[in-house]
């Protein structure tokens, strides 16, 4: 059992790091992270639900998350093949669709939620 709990704590901190190392280093997330602290923002000044509170932050979330694997992708296609490689290169453009594909389902939830606050 003690084993058991050292291995989540180490997982934890782990995590953690990565998070930590997302935040500062990585121009994508720090971007989004941006894009999420102005909606924060608007959010408080146009008084959303807590509804709309949950399904924002779910969706940014799930952006900030899939740009995390997407970055984590990257890196490793460029550890395994540092030079320019037809398929590496075809990896990584799918895996920035899939935050593409995130970035828009974002841009409609955002447009659901504020559109009638800004209209009415």
């Amino acid at each position: 059992m003690n084993r058991f709990i050292i291995g989540r704590i180490k997982s934890i901190r782990y995590a953690l790091q990565g998070f930590w190392l997302l935040i500062r280093r990585e121009d994508a997330i720090i971007t989004h992270t941006i894009g999420l602290s102005l909606f924060i923002g608007l959010g408080y000044f146009l008084g959303i639900t807590s509804t709309e509170w949950m399904i924002q932050i779910l969706a940014f979330g799930l952006l900030l998350a899939i740009e995390g694997l997407n970055t984590g992708l990257e890196k490793l296609c460029d550890f395994v093949h540092p030079d320019f490689h037809k398929q590496i290169g075809e990896i990584k453009d799918i895996a920035a669709g899939a935050v593409t594909m995130a970035f828009i389902a974002v841009v409609t939830v955002l447009a659901f939620i504020y559109i009638p606050y800004l209209l009415g």
